[in-house]
């Protein structure tokens, strides 16, 4: 078949396969000599065509001479940092906290370019085991310095079993056009509580790609929520996969994108057993001609029966240019349980804006008050004071920008 109907392919697939034989990663490579990036005809990416949003791919990144300060300070955090891939020095732990080392990648095998791409030229992954609950808020950031360059890292998270922890990765770098494909594998043990929050602030010329992997254990608690709000092509992947009974999961996420912008957040949850829960609520905000993109599928194992799942996406068009695609799905194998979806999309209100004006509101500050309350259920359950107010300023920031 591939002798009849080659793939053409492009600079960025030429590149990526040079660098996947150069690190010995052949059966990868040959994905891609054979299929190419994923264009619209493949599901999961219709809406995000790899092949022609990713024109080109930079060499692999060297050595951070010298890495900056995290883009987003947490007062009182624990910090860590992976720097062009590499794991830099971390100062010393908070009680419950082991910070290692382990080679290669760490997410789980999946039909995904992302996912293989990661998986072959992620070298080292950083190690974090929580022994018990942790007080400090950990935040990781992963920059990627320098001239523009190809970035592959991973970070692999246990927590025991009744601990909680608060998780806050941040993804930045120096001003180029740099792609970054950064993975993470978080698995919850029995009753554990976890917030985890992923926070894109590259700059405008980078290609962010992130997959975030969850293994839930009996009457395990987790939050998360991804923000988009820096690189001009961003796309997360959220695969929990709820394998106890008892297990929820609170699944957030906030696309915010300007003029030029593309970001996808894409969620595959797995009910694998039965008894239990998870809700997904994903918001877009988008203004000038950008585009938002939210997937989300709930799938629900033949024995999961008792399974409660209900996704959401809700979309803000500030400009008549914004685009919004909403993809929500359900694969059900069980026949007692409660799942359903939604999706709604629409301007700002113009009575709740009408109402504000006519108390004397301008119409710039009325509108940013409406934003905020419209994304205010996301960051309202986010207890940690000071990092609330941290978000809270990333979505300050972006609406004054637009001002």
């Amino acid at each position: 078949m591939r002798a009849n109907f080659p793939v053409r392919l492009g600079p960025a697939e030429d590149a990526l396969i040079a660098q996947l034989k150069a690190a010995g990663a052949d059966a990868a490579a040959e994905r891609i000599t054979v299929a190419g990036l994923p264009t619209r005809r493949v599901e999961s990416y219709h809406y995000t065509d790899l092949k022609t949003l990713l024109r080109a791919i930079p060499p692999l990144a060297t050595a951070a001479n010298e890495a900056s300060a995290p883009a987003l300070r947490i007062p009182g955090a624990f910090n860590l940092m992976i720097a062009n891939g590499a794991i830099q020095n971390a100062a010393t732990a908070p009680a419950g906290v082991i910070v290692g080392k382990a080679e290669g990648g760490v997410l789980t095998t999946r039909d995904d370019v992302l996912v293989h791409i990661n998986g072959a030229l992620a070298k080292e992954a950083l190690t974090l085991t929580l022994e018990s609950s942790v007080d400090p808020v950990i935040q990781v950031e992963r920059r990627v310095e320098g001239e523009a360059a190809h970035v592959a890292d991973a970070l692999k998270i246990f927590v025991a079993d009744d601990a909680s922890a608060t998780i806050v990765e941040t993804f930045s770098g120096s001003d180029a056009a740099h792609v970054g494909n950064h993975a993470t594998y978080l698995s919850a043990g029995k009753n554990a509580v976890v917030t985890h929050i992923t926070i894109d602030l590259s700059a405008r010329a980078v290609s962010h790609f992130a997959t975030n992997e969850y293994q839930l254990a009996d009457g395990a608690k987790l939050r998360t929520l991804v923000i988009h709000a820096g690189a001009g092509l961003a796309r997360t992947h959220v695969f929990p996969r709820m394998a106890g009974a008892g297990a929820h999961a609170d699944l957030t996420g906030l696309n915010l994108v300007a003029d030029g912008q593309h970001a996808d957040i894409t969620m595959e949850t797995l009910h694998a057993v039965p008894h239990t829960s998870s809700q997904p609520l994903f918001k877009s905000i988008v203004r000038g001609r950008a585009k938002a993109v939210v997937q989300g599928k709930l799938v629900v194992a033949r024995d999961a029966q008792k399974t409660d799942a209900k996704f959401m996406h809700q979309g803000l068009m500030l400009s008549d240019e914004a685009e919004i695609l909403s993809k929500p799905e359900l694969e059900i194998y069980a026949d007692d349980v409660v799942c359903g979806h939604g999706s709604t999309c629409g301007m700002i209100d113009e009575d709740s804006l009408f109402y504000l004006m006519s108390r004397g509101v301008p119409k710039a500050e009325a509108e940013t008050m409406l934003v905020r309350g419209f994304i205010a259920e996301l960051f309202d359950p986010i207890e940690d004071e000071e990092l609330n107010e941290a978000l809270q300023g990333i979505v300050d920031g972006w609406l004054m920008n637009g001002q």
